[in-house]
């Protein structure tokens, strides 16, 4: 039996990279797909491709960093989606910068994204997620666990994320909801091509990790019987990088 198929699942970010990969992975067992991302065209294209997959599909555009696009979002998606039984975080921004030179407002930009915004539609949909015994998963990083030089902006919001997603399941699980962190090392996406760039290095995709092997990763924990509850997942390029 195919636990996901029939389901219901959001995925922010999922126009691109981790997120577009975890859609489709999802897609091809069967779920209903709610696509979030703030570019209208790849979240359209991801959306074509899971319908080829003879699932249904709606695109969502949105702003996770606004807080009124956040609340209409969920509000759309309980008038009409009705339910949520998957809720897939994986969209981010990414600048780097010292902390004796970076803005407070390139701070701010990472806070609302990365952490206000999943915050804010997490809270949205939990009542669905909880009549559904659904699933929450906080794409983090592997900057979550262990902030380097040149990523506080970055890190720290991966850090209060991790924060947020310990809590959080402490709060619900009594209401049989499983909250999976994933830290991925560097994977080849566009966010990652940008980062190269911003650090000045060659950009060596073969030594990374496909989108589509962290999204079999992740379906896989999605799928397992409900005696089992995956809390953290790292994961690394077997090709070290340098």
């Amino acid at each position: 039996m195919n636990p996901i198929s029939d389901q219901v699942a959001v995925v922010t970010g999922a126009g691109s990279g981790i997120g577009k990969a975890i859609a489709l992975a999802l897609a091809l067992k069967g779920a209903t797909l709610a696509l979030v991302g703030r570019r209208i065209a790849p979240l359209e294209s991801v959306v074509e491709l899971a319908r080829g997959a003879g699932v249904v599909a709606q695109a969502f555009p949105n702003d996770l960093a606004r807080e009124d696009e956040v609340r209409n979002l969920g509000a759309r998606i309980k008038g009409e989606l009705v339910q949520a039984d998957v809720l897939v975080h994986c969209a981010a921004i990414a600048h780097m910068g010292t902390v004796a030179e970076a803005s407070a407002e390139v701070l701010d930009q990472h806070y609302q994204t990365n952490l206000r915004g999943p915050y804010l539609l997490t809270q949205a949909l939990l009542p669905l997620l909880k009549l559904r015994r659904g699933q929450i998963v906080f794409m983090n990083s592997s900057a979550g666990l262990d902030a380097r030089a040149n990523v506080a902006q970055y890190a720290e919001s991966q850090h209060a994320l991790k924060a947020i997603a310990d809590s959080l399941r402490e709060e619900i699980n009594r209401d049989g909801i499983r909250v999976l962190s994933v830290f991925p090392g560097r994977t080849a996406t566009p966010m990652q091509q940008e980062l190269h760039v911003l650090e000045g290095r060659p950009n060596h995709p073969e030594r990374l990790r496909e989108p589509e092997e962290v999204a079999e990763v992740v379906v896989h924990a999605l799928c397992l019987p409900r005696t089992a509850e995956v809390t953290e997942i790292k994961i690394r390029p077997m090709l070290k990088w340098g």
